[in-house]
């Protein structure tokens, strides 16, 4: 598959990110707490945005949700933080987007999904009035497709044009290209209605990975409009991590895409900002965006009997994700650092000598030595009970004098 140039997608901003065009892959996430309780939801768009997340989106579903939009902008600006908040929109937005302006005006998008804005003539008179308040504010508006709440009216109407072909296509082809139509006819009204390309965003997810990226390929074909991705409902752990990365990586790698979002089922009281640093890793992994140190680790073996190895690289790895949002204030380009914790002999020193800095930690039966690598050359052999604290301590060091303070 050609890959395809999506530098001329038009460039949108939200909330001062730059989204489109020629800009970076931005990641967002979006809270999962009672919007109506704005202290919880503030601290849950604050630590969505201590993990990476760029943009948050929260749901505006009811009159209670609309009326804390402002306090929940406030509080999240007071602690510091310009995340741009994004409003989620199902069946009543057009009139909670008029009866609380103070919401509008606060939200940095409008996510508008055109299967759930009405029927009938109620369609085109919702869809107009939340076009109307996103040009009364100057926002963007993302038009949200999704597989599971498609617009019955055009999918009744391509079915119809469907069976009368000589040759029908197959149900799931007519699926596919009515989420893509309804994309981009929704972005053609939105047009009609005077909202400029420069303040639309086309998504259309799925749940099933190939299905996710044929529709997306066929909306990178057909305009160029900027692009969310996203596997819908992708699940939990495991399922929904290796689904996410699947397509999105696919998408990635054509060139497709401007931002992403990994919409993984947390755990009973789990994290949510675990799709925050997933979204981050398939940019990372894929050399499209860095965002923090990356620790090289081996899986072990039967030479690798101690789990001091495996302890020591979830060490290192938790304390480079905890200092980042420090280190990225004050250390220009560590983000691109490479670090390897490996376990024996065999590779642990090759590995070490291609990481920034590295340490080859002693498999069974070798000698209780571990010697450190910085750029290449044996920097010291660590020994004893402290070889973790001390080998972040010769982190530390890398850190400050290879990668230097900014000028305050």
């Amino acid at each position: 598959m050609a890959k395809i140039d999506r530098r001329d997608s038009v460039p949108v901003e939200v909330g001062g990110i730059m989204i489109g065009g020629c800009q970076s892959v931005v990641v967002q996430s979006m809270t999962n707490t009672d919007t109506a309780d704005a202290v919880q939801t503030a601290a849950q768009i604050i630590q969505l945005a201590r993990a990476g997340s760029e943009l948050v989106r929260i749901t505006v579903n009811n009159r209670e949700a609309a009326r804390a939009v402002p306090e929940i902008f406030a509080r999240v600006r007071d602690a510091g933080y310009n995340t741009p908040i994004i409003g989620d929109f199902h069946y009543n937005g057009h009139l909670l987007l008029s009866e609380f302006p103070a919401c509008a005006k606060a939200l940095a998008k409008y996510r508008i999904n055109p299967g759930n804005v009405g029927a009938g003539k109620h369609h085109d008179e919702n869809f107009k009035r939340m076009i109307d308040v996103a040009i009364e504010n100057h926002k963007p508006v993302r038009i949200g497709v999704n597989w599971g709440s498609l617009d019955q009216a055009m999918l009744a109407r391509l079915m119809d044009e469907n069976a009368r072909l000589a040759r029908p296509l197959d149900g799931q082809e007519v699926m596919k290209e009515a989420i893509v139509r309804s994309a981009i006819e929704s972005a053609e009204l939105a047009e009609s209605y005077g909202l400029p390309r420069n303040r639309i965003i086309l998504s259309a997810k799925c749940s099933n990975v190939q299905d996710l990226v044929d529709v997306y390929r066929e909306l990178g074909r057909r305009g160029n409009y900027a692009l969310h991705l996203g596997l819908t409902e992708a699940g939990m752990g495991a399922k929904g991590i290796v689904a996410s990365a699947a397509a999105l990586s696919i998408l990635l790698q054509e060139g497709i895409g401007d931002t992403i979002r990994v919409s993984l089922t947390p755990a009973p009281n789990g994290d949510r900002s675990e799709e925050v640093i997933v979204a981050q890793q398939i940019l990372q992994s894929m050399g499209i965006r860095s965002f923090v140190p990356q620790v090289t680790a081996c899986p072990g073996c039967g030479r690798t009997t101690s789990t001091l190895f495996q302890e020591m690289a979830d060490d290192i790895g938790r304390y480079l994700r905890e200092q980042m949002p420090i280190w990225r204030e004050s250390y220009s380009g560590v983000e691109e650092m490479k670090v390897a914790v490996m376990g024996c002999v065999v590779n642990g020193p090759g590995e070490s000598k291609h990481a920034n800095i590295g340490i080859s930690l002693p498999g069974t039966g070798e000698e209780p030595r571990a010697p450190v690598f910085v750029d290449g050359k044996l920097r010291t052999t660590l020994k004893g009970p402290q070889i973790v604290p001390d080998f972040i301590s010769i982190l530390n060091q890398y850190v400050e004098s290879s990668y230097g303070r900014k000028a305050d």
